[in-house]
């Protein structure tokens, strides 16, 4: 195993791992012993879904793997929606981008305090912070999902509250800025501060600024059951496993999205979406080789001198994976109807890309 992939999986286990039920790894999953294509990769790794991947304007792949409805024979497609999880954290980020573009923030230092006077140490934790991991707040998941267990409906305002009293009750994880600690709850409460500076809902707020000008008519809000004429069948060891409760993965993991979409908003972050400017400030900059660091709502892996962005998502049955790498003009967009719980799948594309695609 290569220092990369070591890395790689050790960030995957222990911090990307989003709103999925516990279950032990896909023996079959083994890293391929030689690279030859895309195609054949994905085929040996046994990937279920759609894979786009394109190098200097080229497709690599560019089709579905596998049955997306094993009841209805729903054939993986181009057009049809897949939860993508914690990959919805890049357009929450961009949101943010988006709120500064409008004047409703001044900065991405402004503090926690200045929006809610009475969150727990908000002086200390900046908008930069809670996009890059930084902050210290620790994860609400855990909790609420056991909550919903139990009979408990909660909505983003009600997790803001338990977020609160986490904090209050026992700190911080570290004082913000110290280390990086992958937490859901930055995200939520960056899409509750969409909300309370737009005056419009978080997914409203996305829709008008993101979606509707990039025609990305195929990337919505989640339901807690996927219509199945539409969208992707979830799987978990063969059985379905698409029901989640949408309003716990608010802010952090709720959107559903197409293969065409996340084509288009990779290919958007990949050229103009972002300023020059910007992208100086959301994308993690001397990131050593071999190593993955957080930016403002993506990754950065670097390999030698190939740099890639990316973000990846993990939620009941589905995985995913969006990225680009400017060096090749490459761009990445996996989505899976197949829950990898380890990462396993997502750590192996990005290891056998980076090490024999693109370098």
């Amino acid at each position: 195993m290569t220092t990369l992939h070591k890395f790689l999986v050790a960030l995957m286990v222990t911090t990307i791992i989003l709103f999925t039920s516990c279950s032990k790894d896909d023996d079959n999953n083994t890293p391929p012993n030689n690279y030859t294509t895309v195609e054949n990769l994905l085929t040996e790794i046994d990937f279920q879904g759609y894979a786009i991947v394109t190098k200097n304007g080229n497709d690599l792949v560019r089709q579905g793997f596998g049955i997306a409805n094993q009841t209805t024979a729903l054939a993986q497609d181009y057009n049809l929606g897949y939860r993508i999880g914690s990959v919805s954290k890049t357009l929450t980020a961009a949101g943010i981008v988006q709120l500064k573009r409008d004047g409703l923030i001044n900065s991405f230092n402004q503090t926690l305090d200045e929006f809610d006077p009475e969150f727990p140490n908000g002086s200390q934790i900046s908008i930069a912070q809670l996009l890059s991991h930084q902050s210290g707040i620790p994860n609400y998941q855990l909790i609420v999902e056991e909550a919903h267990e139990q009979g408990e409906t909660l909505d983003e305002e009600d997790i803001y509250e338990v977020i609160k009293e986490l904090v209050t009750e026992n700190g911080l994880d570290f004082t913000p800025g110290s280390s990086k600690q992958y937490s859901n709850s930055n995200f939520l409460i960056a899409a509750l501060l969409i909300q309370e500076t737009s005056q419009m809902s978080y997914h409203d707020y996305i829709q008008q600024k993101i979606l509707t000008p990039l025609q990305m008519t195929a990337t919505y809000k989640g339901t807690n059951i996927v219509d199945e004429n539409t969208h992707a069948q979830g799987y978990l060891n063969g059985s379905a496993n698409s029901t989640y409760p949408m309003p716990i993965a608010f802010g952090a993991g709720d959107f559903s999205s197409s293969p065409k979409d996340m084509e288009t908003w990779v290919n958007a972050v990949k050229t103009s979406w972002f300023s020059e400017a910007e992208k100086a400030e959301i994308f993690t900059q001397n990131v050593p080789t071999g190593y993955t660091d957080f930016g403002l709502g993506w990754f950065t892996t670097q390999e030698g001198n190939t740099t890639m962005y990316w973000h990846g998502g993990d939620i009941n049955g589905y995985w995913s994976m969006i990225g680009f790498i400017p060096e090749f003009d490459a761009t990445i967009v996996l989505l899976s109807n197949q829950q990898d719980d380890t990462g396993t799948q997502r750590n192996t594309i990005i290891e056998q890309l980076l090490t024999y695609e693109f370098n």
